[in-house]
């Protein structure tokens, strides 16, 4: 016996190839952009195990993170983008300071105040109770 023969011809192609082709990849020649159709397309783009890809949404300013881990369980990160003017940004908050007189000052108060919660406190617990 030269081998185990499963009782199958050694010629024996299986069929299921012919109807599962390979799946193709989609391709990238944009300058490395992939552009896609809002959300919906992002979505149902196809990410490679263990890959990350950007994609560029045609029809928003938003850029799309999509991550597939090992398994291939994809998810998803959506990144809005604006383009920067020549202007430089506002700044919105105002910033007030307090000078070390007025924090002094403050202070002095906060202890007074302390001072004479602890002698009421102690004038009280001295009264004798009836």
């Amino acid at each position: 016996m030269a081998g185990y023969n499963p009782g199958f011809p050694t010629s024996y192609q299986p069929y299921y190839q012919q109807y599962f082709p390979q799946m193709q990849t989609q391709p990238t020649n944009n300058g490395g952009m992939i552009w896609v159709q809002g959300e919906a397309g992002a979505k149902s783009y196809l990410v490679a195990p263990n890959a990350t890809v950007q994609l560029w949404d045609s029809e928003a300013q938003v850029i799309y993170l999509k991550s597939a881990d090992a398994s291939g369980m994809p998810s998803m990160k959506v990144l809005d983008y604006t383009i920067r003017g020549t202007e430089a940004p506002a700044l919105t908050a105002s910033t007030e300071y307090v000078t070390r007189q007025e924090l002094e000052q403050l202070e002095q108060r906060i202890n007074e105040r302390l001072e004479k919660a602890v002698t009421r406190r102690k004038a009280n617990e001295d009264e004798p109770t009836v």
